[in-house]
């Protein structure tokens, strides 16, 4: 298939050639005239060679004019249109060359480039017709103009030129219309493609958008979401030990709350990022457990819970990616948070474990519990809330998945199950 550029370009030196012709074809039957040289070799009158020049300098005028109109507008759409006025304009540009005939009989050539206009510009039913009502009247101002000559009369010549000429003119205009029709086919195709383009691109700027801000309300409400609750308890934690007189509690509190603020602005500036968490910088998945575990703890006593938080190991470790330790390492914030926040709990334990296939995260506690069926995950408007929804999310991005058993007064278990990539698997 011809490329829109290459067909393009043929159209473009076929019009060119067309309007050269028709220059070229127009000024010979003018200078023709001027030197008094016709068809039947008799010199025009003056009457009949004024009639010819302004007649001549008209249909110019006119031909001229519908070129450039049409060009201006293929080159920009917004420009005036012409395409509705096409036919009266192939009307006046053939009533100007009839007249022309009646003049002189050299103005019969300039039938030719005229034939590719009617296949060009009328419907294929009436274009061929044109063209041969054209040829008739051709043939016959060829015969009128002749009849003061030697030779006087019909000739063949005077038949066969114009035949043969509206026929290859047929032929050539017809493949003409076919690889103009396959260049608006293709230039359509070619629009089409960039507006879809751009469309695909606008939605996969939209889904980046709508991605980025999910991942930072994920990372928002698992780590600087927390880390504020902290620090506010903490304070208030601190501000009652001022009341009671222990300074070196409110000490201790205002130290922890100093610690969760450089956390939270170290979590800040590595998501921003895209980064992991800055604790899984600085040791692995289980050390970084075994921490949170104990800031857990800490922080329950601070605040005058008796909460103990413990870590287990189950399997020999492996390597995960960063992506399965971020989302292990947030799922167990999120519970240990649910845990101190809701459940007034006096023991909860964290187990990871690593069991061939895939890697697991259990968070229990022997809290007050709960229905699991009233936890969807569902927003509140305090912006609060969307814990497991965000936990859910993070773990279809693994196809892992997430199991929550409890019940009133028997505690909860939160399940992480995340199977590991085919590479890291432990044999």
């Amino acid at each position: 298939m011809q490329s829109p550029t290459g067909a393009a370009t043929i159209l473009r030196v076929l019009r060119v050639c067309l309007h050269v012709g028709f220059a070229v074809l127009l000024l010979v039957a003018v200078v023709r005239l001027l030197t008094g040289v016709g068809v039947a070799g008799a010199p025009p009158t003056p009457v009949a060679m004024a009639a010819g020049l302004g007649l001549s300098a008209l249909l110019a005028v006119v031909y001229l004019a519908g070129t450039i109109l049409e060009k201006r507008h293929s080159s920009d759409p917004s420009r005036f249109n012409p395409t509705n006025y096409a036919l009266w304009w192939l009307g006046a540009v053939m009533i100007l060359w009839l007249l022309l005939l009646l003049v002189s009989g050299d103005f019969a050539w300039v039938a030719f480039p005229l034939f590719f206009l009617q296949l060009h510009l009328l419907p294929r039913r009436l274009a061929l017709p044109a063209i041969a009502l054209s040829t008739i009247l051709l043939i016959g101002a060829l015969w009128f103009h002749s009849r003061g000559s030697v030779d006087g009369g019909l000739q063949l010549a005077m038949v066969l030129g114009p035949v043969f000429g509206a026929g290859f003119a047929v032929v050539t205009g017809l493949a003409y219309r076919a690889l103009f029709l396959e260049a608006e086919n293709q230039r359509t195709v070619a629009d089409d493609l960039r507006r879809t383009r751009a469309e695909l691109a606008q939605t996969q700027h939209d889904a980046g958008m709508l991605a980025e801000r999910e991942r930072l309300a994920r990372e928002i409400h698992d780590t600087l979401a927390q880390g504020f609750s902290s620090i506010v308890l903490m304070g208030r934690s601190a501000e009652k030990a001022l009341d009671d007189g222990d300074s070196e509690a409110a000490r201790d509190r205002l130290r922890t709350v100093q610690e969760t603020a450089s956390a939270n602005l170290a979590e800040a500036r590595s998501f921003v990022r895209g980064l992991r968490s800055p604790a899984l910088e600085q040791s692995g998945l289980v050390d970084t457990l075994r921490r949170l575990c104990d800031k857990t703890e800490t922080e329950a006593a601070a605040r005058g819970t008796a909460l103990r938080c413990r870590f287990e190991l189950v399997g020999t470790p492996v390597e995960l990616p960063n992506t399965y330790q971020t989302t292990l390492l947030r799922a167990a914030q999120a519970s240990l948070a649910n845990v101190w926040a809701h459940a007034h709990a006096r023991a909860a334990v964290v187990t990871l474990s690593f069991l061939g296939a895939e890697v697991t995260l259990d968070v229990f506690d022997d809290g007050k519990g709960f229905e699991p069926s009233t936890a969807a995950g569902t927003a509140r408007g305090d912006g609060t809330g969307v814990g497991l929804q965000s936990l859910r999310e993070r773990l279809a991005a693994l196809n892992g998945r997430l199991e929550i058993e409890s019940a009133p007064g028997e505690g909860t278990v939160v399940a992480v199950r995340v199977p590991l990539p085919v590479d890291e698997g432990v044999s």
